[in-house]
């Protein structure tokens, strides 16, 4: 037999005038290979189907299951129980919008970061839909490929205290947002622009944003 589990999991349903924030035991048998995601799932199946969760790949793509596990962000569906300690306290990412539980809308708060960063092409040139596309470089197409591995989870974000002491702060998911631009030819962006973000020192990102980021 497995392990027995102890989860302590964040509730709160803003839309319920009778919800309020607290802390709810569970426990369940460990399973081999069981990730967060397979738990949760078992968690509202089988005891309560009120537990408010966001997921979509099951896969580490989408990045909608992030959650602040036993006080680090991370994605659910990446997580391995048997990783943990029997007890594993649950919380929503702090900043972002709360939808209920566990599940955050880190939309918003994105839209938001690309419009204040204008992260995204800017030419003066009239658009020719005959003229045929601009080539880049082969080397300059692959480190822009590698920037796109973010998923946007909002785990960086949730990671970094300067986001929560400033709103103002937008951190390591709008550097990357804006350095394919900057990397791309000078017409692509105003790279005078950059120099604001270049200047943050970002540990937070090579600690919760994918390898090699």
């Amino acid at each position: 037999m497995g392990r027995k589990l102890h989860f302590e999991i964040f509730r709160y349903n803003p839309q319920d005038s009778m919800s309020v924030p607290h802390m709810q035991s569970f426990f369940l048998e460990e399973t081999d290979k069981m990730t967060l995601f397979i738990a949760l799932n078992r968690l509202r199946e089988e005891q309560d189907p009120s537990l408010i969760f966001d997921f979509c790949c099951r896969a580490g793509i989408c990045g909608s299951c992030a959650m602040v596990i036993n006080g680090r962000p991370g994605l659910a569906c990446q997580t391995q129980t048997k990783d943990h300690p029997e007890k594993i306290v649950l919380h929503p990412l702090p900043i972002f919008k709360l939808i209920g539980d566990l599940a955050v809308d880190t939309g918003v708060w994105f839209r938001e970061m690309y419009q204040k960063t204008e992260s995204w092409i800017h030419t003066n040139k009239a658009f020719d839909p005959a003229q045929e596309e601009e080539r880049m470089e082969n080397a300059v197409a692959e480190q822009i490929y590698e920037l796109e591995r973010c998923l946007e989870c909002g785990c960086c974000i949730a990671a970094c205290g300067t986001a929560r002491m400033r709103p103002d702060f937008m951190g390591a998911a709008a550097l990357n947002r804006y350095r394919p631009l900057y990397r791309g030819p000078p017409r692509r962006a105003d790279r005078t622009a950059v120099l604001r973000y270049r200047r943050q020192r970002l540990r937070h990102l090579r600690l919760y944003g994918p390898p090699g980021l």
